[in-house]
């Protein structure tokens, strides 16, 4: 098999898994920042749970795609710096987001992640990072549906219009 000896990790990233991996990355450590902003806007015990363990997942993704990059000679995101600590009360009620607004937002996210792993996994001729995005796309269609759940228990879920009274149907 040449290069492609069967161990994944000695075999070399293709130019498309670089730039996959180092931009989902990049999009974790935008969530981190996102994430922990949002935080404080959040009133709802459950969505504050939620957001944390975004986050965490979040830092997990930017350090195993980075120990990936590294272990390849390519330099990672570097992340966004910390934010200052804020409270609920402190934020402006103009300036504040509600938590029938993050909800949505994090539930865009992670449908937007599933597609993204889903890419990786598709373009990936390393077993080893198809894998690992595999089990991100496993956590993201879980946290999702929590989210869903989430959101009907609070009240927060809009749903489109909905086909209660269903056509008959028309035997020809």
């Amino acid at each position: 098999m040449g290069i492609l000896d069967g161990n994944p990790k000695n075999e070399p990233l293709h130019y498309g898994e670089v730039y996959a991996i180092w931009q989902f990355s990049m999009v974790a450590n935008g969530c981190i920042s996102a994430y922990r902003a949002l935080r404080y806007h959040a009133g709802d015990k459950d969505l504050k749970k939620l957001l944390a363990d975004g986050i965490d997942q979040a830092e997990l993704e930017v350090s195993e795609c980075g120990r990936i990059l590294n272990a390849n000679g390519i330099v990672p995101h570097p992340g966004f710096p910390d934010r200052p600590d804020a409270r609920l009360e402190d934020i402006p009620v103009g300036a504040r987001f509600g938590d029938a607004e993050i909800a949505p937002m994090l539930a865009a996210d992670m449908a937007a992640g599933l597609v993204a792993c889903s890419q990786v996994m598709g373009m990936s001729i390393r077993e080893d990072v198809a894998a690992l995005f595999a089990k991100y796309h496993a956590t993201k269609a879980a946290m999702g549906l929590r989210i869903l759940r989430l959101s009907k228990e609070k009240g927060w879920l809009v749903p489109p219009p909905l086909q209660i009274k269903r056509p008959e149907p028309v035997h020809s």
